[in-house]
């Protein structure tokens, strides 16, 4: 079973020097054309396209930008399929978008009232980007949130318990735009999805405490929750329901169902039971996941059960 908790977050290799540099000069070309794209600082940059009174805006790393296949920000597909507008800030390594210069550019986004400028706003992120999403959201009273596995905040103080990310914690958590669950008191609704079997992701999660914020469990699938999500080809359909106002947990359980013929999260589930040494229903929960879906690396964990089930032949 996952303990997350007990792992450090190993840094993810980052973009070689000369492909970064032709990558900012891409993007920054595409970012110009339909609005802008401008750095924040040495390690942030903000990337903006204008095309509708629905207004996407994610927290992404140049690293996962960059393993993209058209090497743009994952919010701009999302965001192009809606025909919305796209605000992207984009952090190079784990910043975890704790800059001065984020700080000013957000203030002179409220100076210039450019979020009411939008019908609907969406703050969207994942684990780092989805703290983000929360604290900044502030800024746009009325925005919409959802924060896949968000942190409340790296600030020992408060979260000394979580023993992850080690390096990040030596970082300011208590000056402006700090704690993110009081950081969302202005937004309309806040969406917290999580796995609640991921112990430090729940015990996050739980800080959340507004009355505004829907929590969204997305049981037993694993340490990255936005991954599983597009495995079973949901994510989008999420994302576009809270930009109309219509995400609800109802709507949230009906897509969730996906998993019912999601392969890798079968797969999953089985290697819990069969860990929790429910090796009987193990075996019954592989055998009906093969009848929907085709999964060679569970019928082999299945041919495995079976083998240990055989009781040697008494003499």
């Amino acid at each position: 079973m996952d303990d997350p908790g007990l792992l450090q977050d190993a840094p993810a290799a980052g973009p070689e020097p000369a492909d970064k540099a032709a990558w900012l000069a891409r993007i920054e070309e595409v970012g110009e054309d339909s609005g802008y794209f401008q750095p924040l600082g040495d390690r942030h940059w903000a990337y903006f396209i204008d095309e509708s009174p629905t207004l996407l805006v994610t927290f992404e790393t140049v690293a996962a930008i960059m393993a993209e296949p058209d090497q743009l920000p994952k919010g701009h597909a999302l965001a192009r399929a809606k025909g919305w507008s796209h605000l992207c800030i984009i952090a190079d390594g784990e910043t975890w978008y704790r800059d001065p210069a984020v700080y000013r550019y957000f203030d002179r986004l409220v100076d210039d009232a450019f979020f009411e400028d939008f019908d609907r706003v969406v703050f969207y992120g994942t684990g780092m980007g989805a703290y983000a999403a929360c604290a900044y959201s502030v800024t746009a009273p009325g925005a919409t949130v959802v924060a896949i596995q968000p942190l409340a905040t790296l600030d020992p103080g408060v979260t000394g318990w979580d023993r992850r990310r080690r390096a990040a914690r030596r970082m300011n958590f208590t000056d402006r735009y700090g704690y993110a669950p009081d950081m969302v008191e202005g937004a309309g609704q806040v969406f917290v999805l999580f796995d609640p079997h991921q112990p430090y992701d729940a015990m996050h999660a739980a800080l959340f405490t507004k009355p505004f914020v829907t929590m969204l469990r997305a049981r037993h699938v694993g340490p990255d929750v936005e991954k599983a999500l597009e495995q079973m080809n949901i994510l989008p359909q999420l994302i576009d329901a809270a930009g109309e106002g219509q995400l609800t947990p109802g709507l949230f359980a009906k897509a969730f169902r996906a998993r019912r013929d999601n392969a890798p999260y079968l797969r999953r589930l089985v290697t819990i039971l069969d860990q929790l040494g429910r090796s009987a229903l193990a075996i019954r929960a592989a055998r009906c996941a093969l009848k929907r879906v085709d999964a060679p690396k569970l019928r082999k964990h299945l041919a495995e059960m079976e083998m240990r089930q055989v009781k040697p032949a008494k003499d």
